[in-house]
């Protein structure tokens, strides 16, 4: 029996978000903690011409949200890119998780072979829908939960590789 596309995203979708959640959590703690400014976390970087913290989450919520919209051909769900505090970035989790939870399994299966059309700034890349999963969304969103994690593990806050994997 082949896995269905609808488990191959909505729920590593929603264990990430998870986890970047608890991560973010640990990182609201260190600061305080330390007497650290949470803003010198929320606007790190791992070098100069690459995104901070908020811009990671943003975008780990976007690759999510996006794939499921651009596969079940759901309506947008736009959340503007407004964060700038650890509770500003636990909130698009929140409303990107209940967006998530929401997405009716049939929108999704069945949609392995159905054209899905990326829109960037680059142009306009079509592929199946499991090859968009597969190739693009699930490397994406990886991608920005990892460079969140690195981004908190580098400024101190005591995080090791079973928080990344969700304590398992």
């Amino acid at each position: 029996m082949a896995t269905e596309l609808y488990d191959l995203t909505v729920p590593a979708f929603l264990r990430g978000l998870r986890v970047l959640s608890t991560l973010l959590d640990k990182g609201a703690v260190y600061a305080a903690e330390q007497g650290i400014d949470p803003a010198t976390l929320t606007g790190a970087r791992l070098i100069e011409d690459m995104r901070p913290l908020t811009a990671q989450v943003q975008l780990a919520t976007d690759s999510a949200k996006g794939a499921v919209i651009r596969i079940g051909e759901l309506e947008p769900f736009p959340l503007p890119d407004t964060e700038e505090t650890f509770a500003d970035l636990q909130d698009r989790i929140a409303r990107t998780i209940a967006f998530l939870e929401s997405v009716p399994r049939d929108r999704i299966d069945g949609r392995e072979e159905a054209t899905v059309t990326l829109k960037t700034s680059r142009g306009e890349f079509s592929s199946t829908g499991r090859s968009h999963v597969l190739t693009f969304s699930l490397p994406n969103f990886y991608f920005h939960l990892t460079t969140a994690y690195a981004l908190l593990r580098q400024a101190g806050v005591p995080l090791g590789k079973l928080d990344y994997l969700g304590g398992l």
